[in-house]
């Protein structure tokens, strides 16, 4: 062949020696572009690339792969805001590869998607789980966490959760092997096509193979003479043509048996290799305990703890032996590595072994303190809730040790007291170092985080609710344990735990005993708190338990009825003094017995006392956050993570909360009872003081609005019967506060519902009276009594009495005429222009006072250019008058011959000298 065409000088017969050297020289010498006509129309820069003809699917597959390799970056440094981004591409790429799967792969999803969804749905699910770590999120970060959350799980339900609940039964799938499988096809396609070839070969007849292996080898003869591309296309199977395409394309590959030996050899190690680690994981899975014997195997080895090897076989069990086991056990206790699941189960099999070799009961209670303080430091967060699990054993681990407290307690004598040295575990009079007390104590707090940790309005926290029966069985066993040994101070504590289970349920035995339709001697839950928190006033050495007592008995008092002794109990306490001293719980319990204390009064009808009782907490619109019934966000400034961490902790289980609607209800209607009267008594009062602010605010906002439909929230019934009350419309003010809403929303969740109504009516028949009468007393000179009770369906007496009460205080002007059973207004009260014109002059006064005083202070005037000082004095001789009113001329604030302006028609002076009490 010519030269020309970049052709070897000799042909195939040419040596081995000629074929090595001009190999030589070709690894030296640049070999020749191959020149033909599709060559030149392809770009320079086309041309000096090597160019690799790729199916559909390895095209696919390596556009999520790379997807998926961005997820699991964003991974690894939690930027959801990438994630979101690069898991909405991973959606758009899969869905483009869907053909491709449904060809290749027959329509199942590839795993090493299922596995990158699985994966992000666990760090989701963490992340969002972590409410601390979630809310020190950037802003952006915390949204698209939030987004990716509902995008990922709305698209694995609809798509893919047969597939997911697969892959995690066995999330140890070889999907790895896929991967490499896919990178090989990437790296070499055209390798992969050559056992194919060679296997559909196999069926050709044997005449048609020897032909097509003869023109197989004159094609590869020919190929001699193309020096540049039949030693690229050997040398390197991921090279192609950069000259356009040549015969080499369409050649069967040289299959190298060496190099698909070792392929297949590195295939079998590597899947050997993935063979023994799932079975290493397994075993590790069920942590089996290997013994000595088993010298020869292996050992599965736990890298979180260091596992405490039992007795030997041989060994004899003593009091010493397990002594010292106990101590080797409970010396890992708070360590970091220490595994606390696996804590437990030792001392657990330590209990079994003691019981088994009867080693005594003081052995035993030993064990079980261990394992009552190994269950409650099984948790690693102290303000975090116990799990399900652990919190029934625990139930079960008190209860136990109790049981073996009170089988034996003639001879085993336990308390924090005893020293480790003073301690007798092998023969009777037990000496054992522990307080039961203390675990009891210990239970009851975690009983309480549990119930916190629920749902309120879930189905789990019916089922916790159901344990507290059990905690209290607990507390009675540890309060006959604790009253035959325990001292005092311990007795006071025991017993406050069962008051703090008692006082805040209501007991419908009480109402009936004192009905009388109980005998009076049938023990009720008063009387059992009565004698509980009277032995801690008497025993107790600490304020701590005597405030709570104090608390918890005023509240039970004040939930049954008993209105007299929880408001006298009460006041002899002096709390209100020295409460704010106290501990955070115990001004809870205090806000939470105050409120109680209002809603008793306002059920008796002390609607003044019930209002003072409720202002404080109701005032600043916090009532939510002072009973601990949940946190109100503050517009001053943002809570701290701990500070909202530690205020979460302080709040009190559901079935403990006090309804607040009821609560803002009874406020704002015993603030218009007492304000609504108020104001009409003061309305032209310039000076006037407000009694409940919060209430004349809704009256307020009321006012302002344009447009006043019908009233539909609790709210709005009040202030529309305010505005009733304020008319002298009782009947319009009784139906506003008392209907179906109101009685649905606040009224019947009294317990004597119908009472309660009926003494509200009678309290705004009477509030209205008073209304009428300061509103409307200028206009009559006389009133007649039986015409007021008609008015207000009130009995004469009742007039009677509220008319006198209301002179004597005198905020009546006027006297009762008994032969005519009238009221005699005096006529001393001032008309409407009156009123205002006296406001003007009050108001003029303060403004030239004002004026004067700031004249006075120079403001870059001379007193000497002006003669302010003086002024006085020359108007009061073009006046004839003294200025500020003096002996000889009636002055501007009036002086004895009556002559100043307020004062000309004696008004002021005389009502001042008649009625000096009223109005000054």
């Amino acid at each position: 062949m010519s030269k020309f065409f970049g052709g070897r000088y000799d042909s195939e017969s040419s040596s081995s020696e000629e074929s090595s050297s001009e190999d030589e020289i070709q690894v030296q010498r640049k070999p020749q572009r191959t020149i033909n006509a599709a060559a030149y129309l392809a770009s320079d820069d086309e041309a000096d690339d090597k160019r690799v003809v790729r199916s559909e699917k390895e095209k696919r597959y390596e556009s999520l792969h790379n997807i998926i390799k961005n997820i699991k970056n964003s991974k690894k440094i939690k930027d959801f805001n990438k994630m979101l981004s690069s898991f909405e591409e991973l959606l758009k790429a899969y869905d483009k590869a869907r053909g491709v799967i449904s060809k290749e792969e027959k329509g199942v999803v590839p795993r090493f998607y299922i596995r990158i969804l699985v994966e992000m749905e666990d760090l989701i699910n963490e992340t969002w789980e972590d409410s601390v770590g979630r809310k020190n999120m950037s802003k952006v970060n915390g949204k698209s966490l939030g987004a990716l959350r509902q995008k990922l799980r709305k698209y694995i339900r609809e798509n893919l959760e047969q597939e997911i609940a697969k892959f995690r039964e066995n999330p140890d799938g070889d999907d790895e092997e896929e991967e490499e499988e896919g990178k090989e096809e990437v790296s070499d396609s055209t390798p992969q096509e050559t056992p194919d070839r060679e296997v559909r070969s196999a069926s050709v007849p044997k005449e048609k193979k020897a032909r097509e292996k003869s023109a197989t080898d004159d094609f590869d003869s020919d190929s001699d003479e193309w020096p540049s591309d039949s030693d690229s296309s050997s040398s390197s199977d991921d090279e192609g043509p950069t000259g356009g395409y040549t015969r080499e394309m369409f050649l069967k590959e040289k299959v190298d048996p060496e190099e698909e030996r070792r392929k297949a050899e590195k295939k079998a190690e590597k899947q050997r290799e993935r063979e023994r680690e799932r079975e290493e994981r397994k075993k590790a899975q069920r942590a089996p305990e290997e013994g000595d014997d088993d010298e020869g195997a292996w050992n599965v080895v736990d890298r979180t703890a260091q596992r405490v090897v039992m007795f030997p076989k041989d060994a004899e069990i003593t009091h010493e032996l397990v002594v010292k086991k106990l101590l080797e056990i409970t010396a890992a206790r708070g360590k970091k590595k220490t595994n606390r699941k696996e804590q437990i189960e030792l001392l657990n099999e330590l209990y079994k072994i003691s019981d088994d070799n009867n080693l005594g009961p003081g052995m035993l209670v030993k064990i079980k303190f261990a394992i009552i303080s190994a269950l409650f430091d099984y948790n690693p967060k102290l303000s975090d809730a116990m799990k399900v699990d652990s919190w029934e054993k625990c139930i079960d681990g008190v209860n136990k040790l109790l049981d073996l407290l009170q089988e034996h307690e003639d001879v085993i004598t336990t308390g924090s007291h005893i020293l480790d040295e003073s301690e007798v575990l092998d023969k009777p009079n037990y000496k054992v170092k522990g307080c039961f007390l203390t675990a009891v104590e210990k239970l009851d707090e975690e009983f309480v985080k549990v119930l916190k940790a629920c749902d309120a309005h879930s189905y789990e926290y019916v089922e916790r609710l159901k344990d507290e029966p059990k905690v209290v069985d607990i507390l009675v066993k540890a309060e006959k344990l604790i009253l035959k040994t325990g001292s005092p101070s311990e007795v006071c504590r025991i017993f406050l735990k069962k008051i703090e289970h008692i006082y805040f349920k209501f007991d419908p035995s009480v109402i009936d005993q004192k009905n009388g339709k109980i005998d009076a001697g049938t023990e009720t839950s008063l009387q059992v708190i009565d004698n509980l928190c009277k032995y801690i006033y008497s025993k107790d050495s600490t304020d701590r338990l005597r405030t709570r007592a104090i608390l918890c008995h005023i509240y039970h008092h004040a939930i049954h009825d008993n209105w007299f002794e929880a408001r006298d109990l009460m006041l002899m306490s002096h709390l209100q003094e020295s409460i704010q001293h106290s501990d955070p719980s115990t001004h809870i319990l205090y806000n939470r017995t105050l409120v109680q204390l209002g809603l008793c009064g306002f059920r008796h009808g002390a609607v003044k006392d019930a209002h003072n009782a409720l202002l404080d907490i109701q005032q600043g619109g916090r009532s939510k956050e002072l009973l601990a019934q949940g946190l109100i966000p503050q517009r001053q400034y943002e809570r701290s993570s701990e500070q909202e961490k530690i205020e979460k902790s302080r709040q009190i289980p559901f079935h403990m909360h006090i309804n607040l609607e009821l609560l803002e209800c009874v406020y704002l209607v015993s603030a218009m009872l007492i304000e609504i009267p108020f104001m009409s008594a003061h309305e032209y009062d310039a000076r006037r003081r407000l009694i409940s602010k919060s209430y004349y605010m809704q009256l307020r906002n009321s006012e302002r609005q344009a447009l006043v439909g019908p009233p539909e929230s609790m709210r709005e019934h009040v202030v529309a019967a305010s505005k009733a009350m304020r008319n002298g419309d009782w009947k319009k003010t009784r139906d506003l506060i008392i209907n179906d809403k109101m009685n649905g929303k606040v009224w019947d969740l009294f317990y004597d519902a119908d009472s309660v109504r009926k003494m509200l009516v009678e309290k705004i028949q009477e509030e209205s009276l008073r209304t009428y009468l300061f509103t409307y007393s200028n206009v009559y000179d006389s009133i007649s009594l039986p015409n007021l009770g008609d008015m207000f369906e009130l009995d004469v007496n009742r007039v009677h009495a509220l008319v006198s009460k209301m002179i004597i205080n005198e905020e009546l002007m006027a006297s009762l005429d008994q032969p005519s059973q009238c009221i005699v207004m005096h006529r001393t009260e001032p008309s409407r222009l009156q009123c205002l014109a006296l406001q003007l002059s009050d108001k003029i006064v303060q403004l030239m006072e004002n004026n004067e005083k700031l004249l006075e202070r120079g403001s870059g005037w001379s007193h000497g250019q002006r003669n302010w000082e003086n002024r006085g004095d020359q108007r009061n001789q073009r006046d004839g008058g003294n200025y500020k009113g003096g002996r000889d001329g009636g002055g501007y604030k009036g002086g004895q011959k009556n002559v100043g302006f307020k004062d000309r028609g004696g008004y002021r002076q005389d009502r001042s000298q008649t009625y000096g009490k009223a109005w000054n």
